[in-house]
């Protein structure tokens, strides 16, 4: 696999960027571009504000607080609740079963 970097032409908000990436990452950039461009859209369809800077500002701020949610879920993710929440869930669904068959 080659790491040689090749130029992309990425559409974000109307403009075209020549980006530099690698074969085995132009996918996920392909994505990213896609993921940033429809954040974009959303800011500017609010109609709130109107510059393409102050829009890119919101945008990366919005895509910052998504990161770092997921990245302190992840450090406070807590198998133990979710393994009683799971059988709380099973043990409901059984009773609900239970009555459903009575009924046949």
């Amino acid at each position: 696999m080659s790491t040689k970097q090749k130029t992309l032409d990425a559409s974000i908000a109307g403009r075209t960027y020549k980006v530099a990436c690698a074969d085995h990452e132009r996918d996920a950039l392909l994505a990213a571009v896609e993921y940033l461009d429809r954040k974009m859209g959303e800011i500017k369809s609010a109609g709130k504000i109107a510059s393409a800077e102050r829009i890119a500002v919101m945008a990366a701020l919005n895509i910052t607080h998504e990161l770092l949610s997921c990245r302190n879920a992840e450090a406070g993710f807590d198998i133990e609740a979710l393994k009683r929440r799971m059988n709380s869930m099973m043990a409901t669904l059984d009773e609900a079963l239970a009555a459903q068959e009575r009924l046949l």
